[in-house]
């Protein structure tokens, strides 16, 4: 029960009781839930796609949805996505590019990509809410989102040694057995709701993504951040809805 508390106190804003706290161990051994968590928040978007879709076109429903997934998890994974993509865009040499993701402000590349990766959720959920198993849909996306970056912490080294961040709880806590407990878990959930065609597909999306965005994160920065695996959570997420729309 600790793990799975740590989980949504890492990656959410939902309560979690008030008493508990959590240290970078607790949250790396999180990792082996990540894809429950993950879920969770999806089981919460499709509440939402089921409610606002009964009763108000497809695009605003989408529209809706999106903004309420960037409610309960804070918009934290967006803010490691803007921070990025200024870092990487902007940036000339690993130095630079660290530096540029410390900044909190929000430039032209983080910009461009927030603008993207919503655009694509909305346009694609506008499509997947109306469907009879869209809620689906949205689970395993969420689940599959939140497992691709237990691989990258548990295969890839810390960026930023020397100021540390929340990256560092990840990369420093995460064995193989969350490795392996977090990708049976998000198969489960892939395969269980989607089926093993379908579900075979959003899964390897989410590999391929977080497999292409390590080795970026590895040949630019010698690493991976906090910035990087959060922006590796929304453009999985992303891409998984992109694939269950193209599969039908």
């Amino acid at each position: 029960m600790r793990r799975l508390l740590a989980g949504i106190s890492f990656l959410s804003r939902l309560p979690v009781p008030g008493n508990l706290t959590f240290d970078a161990a607790d949250v790396g051994k999180a990792t082996l839930l990540f894809p429950l968590v993950g879920a969770l928040l999806g089981g919460i978007q499709a509440l939402g796609a089921i409610t606002f879709g009964a009763r108000l076109p497809a695009f605003l429903a989408a529209a809706l949805l999106v903004a309420l997934s960037a409610l309960v998890t804070g918009a934290l994974h967006l803010d490691g996505l803007a921070d990025m993509a200024d870092g990487f865009g902007g940036g000339r040499t690993r130095e630079d590019v660290l530096r540029i993701m410390r900044d909190h402000a929000i430039g032209a590349y983080g910009a461009v990509a927030l603008i993207v990766v919503l655009a694509i959720k909305v346009a694609a959920l506008t499509t997947l809410i109306p469907t009879v198993d869209g809620w689906r849909v949205l689970i395993a996306a969420a689940a599959l989102a939140r497992w691709g970056s237990v691989p990258l912490s548990r295969l890839l080294p810390y960026a930023r040694r020397e100021g540390g961040g929340l990256g560092a709880a990840l990369t420093d806590h995460v064995g193989p057995l969350e490795l392996l407990g977090s990708t049976v878990l998000a198969g489960a959930f892939a395969f269980g709701l989607c089926g093993w065609q379908r579900g075979g597909i959003l899964w390897a999306g989410a590999a391929f993504v977080s497999l292409a965005n390590g080795r970026m994160c590895l040949d630019r920065i010698g690493g991976v951040t906090g910035d990087t695996l959060g922006a590796n959570t929304e453009v999985c997420e992303a891409i998984v809805y992109v694939l269950a729309v193209a599969v039908g």
